[in-house]
C-alpha cells in the first residue's frame, strides 16, 4: 500500500523542516527552550525559591541554581508522589519512571510530566520514524507491526494520585489507542511483570504477526528472539518475519550484540538505529545509518549543560552550554527539563563527535559501573553487597574488580568477579551466593535481570593469588596513592589482563 508511505511522507515534511531549522540555529533553539522553561515554572515552589521571575540570563540561572542529583531533589519527589502540586513543575505529576541505583536507595523515581510525555518522549519516537521513512521512502515498515519489548514492571500505584513503572511501561500505557493496531504484543502482555511468563506470551503473539520492526534493549531483545527461534524451530528470524527491516535499540551498548543480531537476521537490508532515551528524557537519535553519532535533539523541552569530567567534585565546577563545547572531550550531562528537573546531573558521560550538527556518543557513566545488560550496577551497590557477604562469612578482602561476560550463541550473560582475599571464606560459592543476593536486594534492575536466570545467570568468582593486583599495577607503572584498582568496568580489558597473569 504505497499510499501509506505517501501520507507518512506528507505528515513528516513539516517536522523534518523544524528539525532542520534546529540544526541550523541550535543556539537560538536552546535559548528559546531555556526561557520557556523558566517562565513556565516561575510560580512553582522551586521557581519561587530561586527567584525565576527575575532571571534574565543563563548566567543568572547558573549562579542561583546549583547542580543537582537525585538526593538533592528526593524530598520534592516524595511530596510529588503523595499528590502535592506545583512543586518542581506546574500542576500534578502523575507518572514516575522507576530507575535503579542512587547511592542511598534501591530505586529512584523520576517525574514524567504530561509535557515530557508529549513534547519529549513521544516526539522522539515519531522523529525516529520520520528520519527512517525519509531515508527509505519505499519502506514496508507500515505494512506490518512493530514489536515492542517493554520493561520489567507493571504500572503500580503510589497512591490514588500517582503511578510508577519502567519508562517503557509508562509510554505504552499512555500511547494513543490506535497504536494498538500497529504494535505487537497487545498492551496487557507488554505490561506483564513476570518475565518468564511474559517472554512466552510475547513469543506466542508475535510469531503469528508480520513483524517489520523491533524496538528494545539489545540484551533483553536477544533473550526473546532466541526463545522465539527455539519455540518455532526456525534457523533465523527471516523465516518467521521475512519483511523485518529495522531494529531500534538503546539502553546499553549495541557493540557486544551486533554480530549475534546479524546471525539471527542474515540480511543486508536489515537496519539498526540507536536512540538515547532515558527515564529523564529523550535526548538523541541516530539520523544517519552511516554515522554512529547521535543527533542531539534541541527542541524537546530540554536545556543542556555539560560539565568537563575534570570538574566533577569541585565546589564551583565549570559548566558549559553547547556554544562552548569542544569535540572529543568527555562531559557529564546536566539537564533542565519540562518534567521539572533543574540542572540535574543524570550520571551519563558523552563526547561530541560533530558541531554541525551537534552529535554525541555515549561514553559511560560519571562513576565506575557495569551496565552491559541494563543492570546499572554502581560501586556503591558492589560495596554494600560485599560488606554483607564478608560479614556473614568472616572473609576479608584486599582488592577486587568485576566485569561482564557477554552473551554468546550458546550462553547467557553474567558477571565475573576477581577477589584477592586477606582471609578467604571457607566456602567460596556460598560467599558468591550472598554477594549475588545482596546485589539483588540493593539494585532493582540487577534483580530484574537475574530473575530466574532469564538474562543474567549466577556470577562467576575467582580467588586471586596474593599480590596479583599489586603486580598488575606495577607492570603498568601505576604504583602510588593516586592509582586505584578499577572496581567495576563495562568491558573486560582489566579482568582479562588480571586473569592472564594467573595462567
Amino acid at each position: 500500500m504505497p499510499w501509506i508511505n505517501s501520507i507518512v511522507s506528507w505528515l513528516n515534511t513539516k517536522r523534518l523542516h523544524q528539525i532542520d531549522l534546529s540544526m541550523k540555529y541550535p543556539f537560538d533553539v536552546q535559548r528559546e527552550t531555556f526561557f520557556k522553561l523558566i517562565e513556565k515554572a516561575e510560580d512553582t515552589e522551586w521557581g519561587k525559591k530561586y527567584g525565576y521571575r527575575s532571571i534574565k540570563s543563563f548566567e543568572d540561572f547558573q549562579k542561583r541554581v546549583p547542580v543537582q542529583d537525585y538526593e538533592d531533589i528526593k524530598k520534592f519527589i516524595i511530596r510529588l508522589r503523595q499528590g502535592e502540586k506545583n512543586l518542581l513543575w506546574p500542576g500534578t505529576i502523575k507518572w514516575f519512571a522507576k530507575s535503579s541505583g542512587t547511592t542511598g536507595d534501591k530505586s529512584k523515581f523520576i517525574p514524567v510530566s504530561t509535557d515530557a510525555l508529549e513534547d519529549c518522549h513521544f516526539r522522539g519516537g515519531r522523529d525516529v520514524l520520520a528520519f527512517y521513512t525519509n531515508r527509505f521512502p519505499e519502506t514496508k515498515i507500515f505494512m506490518g507491526k512493530g514489536l515492542t519489548l517493554g520493561g520489567s514492571h507493571q504500572i503500580n500505584n503510589f497512591s490514588n494520585e500517582s503511578y510508577y513503572g519502567d519508562l517503557s511501561a509508562i509510554l505504552i500505557q499512555n500511547l494513543p489507542f490506535w497504536v494498538e493496531f500497529i504494535r505487537t504484543p497487545k498492551t496487557s502482555v507488554a505490561l506483564m511483570d513476570k518475565w518468564e511468563e511474559k517472554i512466552e506470551k510475547v513469543a506466542e503473539e508475535t510469531i503469528r504477526e508480520n513483524v517489520t520492526s523491533i524496538a528494545g534493549v539489545p540484551s533483553w531483545t536477544l533473550v526473546l528472539l532466541k526463545h522465539i527461534l527455539e519455540k518455532t524451530g526456525k534457523k533465523n528470524l527471516l523465516e518467521i518475519w521475512p519483511e523485518l527491516e529495522l531494529f531500534n535499540h538503546g539502553g546499553v551498548s549495541f557493540t557486544p550484540y551486533r554480530e549475534q543480531f546479524k546471525k539471527l537476521i542474515p540480511s543486508d537490508k536489515m537496519n539498526y538505529l540507536e536512540t538515547y532515551n532515558a527515564s529523564e528524557g529523550f535526548f538523541a537519535l541516530q539520523n544517519d545509518l552511516n554515522d554512529e553519532g547521535l543527533l542531539l535533539m534541541l527542541d524537546y523541552g530540554i536545556f543542556y549543560e555539560f560539565m568537563p569530567l575534570e570538574e566533577l567534585g569541585k565546589k564551583n565546577p565549570k559548566v558549559v552550554t553547547i556554544e562552548d563545547i569542544e569535540l572529543e572531550n568527555n562531559y557529564a550531562i546536566i539537564i533542565t527539563t519540562n518534567a521539572g528537573l533543574w540542572r540535574y546531573m543524570i550520571g551519563d558521560t558523552v563526547k561530541f563527535t560533530s558541531k554541525n550538527p551537534y552529535k554525541i556518543k555515549i561514553t559511560g557513566r560519571t562513576k565506575h559501573f557495569m551496565n552491559a545488560f541494563g543492570e546499572e550496577v554502581i560501586i556503591d551497590n558492589a560495596e554494600r553487597a560485599i560488606e554483607i557477604a564478608c560479614e556473614k562469612t568472616g572473609a576479608i578482602i584486599n582488592e577486587y574488580t568485576a566485569a561482564p561476560v557477554y552473551m554468546g550463541e550458546n550462553r547467557k550473560g553474567t558477571h565475573e568477579w576477581l577477589f584477592e582475599f586477606e582471609k578467604e571464606p571457607q566456602d567460596l560459592d556460598y560467599f558468591l551466593t550472598l554477594l549475588d543476593n545482596a546485589l539483588q536486594s540493593v539494585n532493582s534492575d540487577y534483580e530484574a535481570k537475574r530473575y530466574k536466570d532469564i538474562t543474567l545467570v549466577k556470577p562467576l568468582i575467582h580467588s586471586m593469588p596474593k599480590d596479583t593486583f599489586f603486580n598488575w599495577l606495577k607492570d603498568r607503572g601505576k604504583l602510588g596513592g593516586q592509582n586505584k584498582i578499577p572496581r567495576l568496568s563495562n568491558d573486560r580489558k582489566y579482568v582479562d589482563e588480571l586473569l592472564l597473569k594467573t595462567r
